[in-house]
Order: C-alpha cells, then sequence, then structure tokens
C-alpha cells in the first residue's frame, strides 16, 4: 500500500514539474508562429506595395 502512495506522489510530482516546461515550449511555438506571421505580412506588403506602384506608373504614363 505504501507503494502505491508512494507511487502516486511521485507522479503528482512529475506532473507538476512538467507543467513548466510546456508552458516554454507553448511559449517558443507561439513565438515562432508569431515570427513567420510577421515575414509572411512584411513579405505581402512589400509584394502589394510593388504591384501598386506598377500600376501608378502605367496608369500615370502618357
Amino acid at each position: 500500500m505504501r507503494h502505491l502512495f508512494a507511487s502516486r506522489r511521485a507522479s503528482l510530482s512529475r506532473t507538476a514539474s512538467e507543467r513548466g516546461a510546456t508552458a516554454v515550449e507553448y511559449g517558443l511555438i507561439l513565438a515562432c508562429i508569431a515570427a513567420v506571421i510577421v515575414v509572411a505580412v512584411t513579405a505581402l506588403g512589400t509584394a502589394t506595395a510593388g504591384a501598386i506602384d506598377g500600376v501608378l506608373i502605367v496608369w500615370t504614363a502618357p
């Protein structure tokens, strides 16, 4: 019976210590996703600005 309680206590302490590690991992994943979004939006904005500039050059040409 003692072994059962000791085993349960050990599993609870592992779970508590793993929560912090899991939170850090989720934070790193979130940071990577945010970085990908920033890069994608920047690239899309640059491409869009280039397309608009091209249209304006053609449109304003005599």
